[in-house]
């Protein structure tokens, strides 16, 4: 199992885009922070998945077409476009893949590669959003239309 945290927007769409995944088998949603000018926590997600199941590039390029990656918004601080890593290994591999997949975007990636150092855990009543919520307003109109997309883009690594 390995794992890799992702902030981009709102946790609980960043949560249900990945409980969604094959070969992802945990999600814990909350906030991270990293360190120096990014040691503030900013919403994110730890994912643990099996790499025989689905890859990193797979999971990197989802969260890039999941969020605003390329949209360097006034909410950045809150919602801080990275990937946070656990080695030196993971961070080289995913700065790599964020250069290899910026020719498909038509802006440039604003998504920082950063080391990750602490994971604040969101309460309980608000983890598992979207599988508690799937009908709620903020479900239909922001986490739907990412799920979608997902299904058209990726399924064959969605969940049945």
């Amino acid at each position: 199992m390995i794992k890799i945290a992702f902030g981009g927007g709102c946790h609980w769409c960043t949560e249900a885009v990945f409980q969604s995944l094959k070969g992802v088998e945990k999600v814990e949603q909350g906030f991270v922070a990293s360190n120096e000018e990014n040691s503030s926590f900013s919403e994110a997600v730890i994912v643990h998945f099996n790499p025989e199941e689905i890859t990193l590039k797979i999971v990197t390029e989802v969260h890039l077409r999941t969020h605003k990656s390329t949209s360097n918004h006034s909410m950045r601080e809150k919602y801080r476009s990275a990937i946070y890593t656990f080695s030196e290994a993971q961070k080289e591999e995913a700065s790599d893949l964020i250069k290899s997949f910026q020719s498909a975007f038509n802006h440039q990636l604003i998504t920082q590669v950063l080391p990750f150092s602490v994971f604040k855990g969101s309460r309980e009543a608000i983890q598992n959003y979207y599988i508690k919520n799937p009908e709620k307003p903020f479900c239909k109109k922001f986490i739907h239309p990412k799920l979608e997309m997902l299904s058209k883009k990726f399924s064959e690594y969605l969940k049945k």
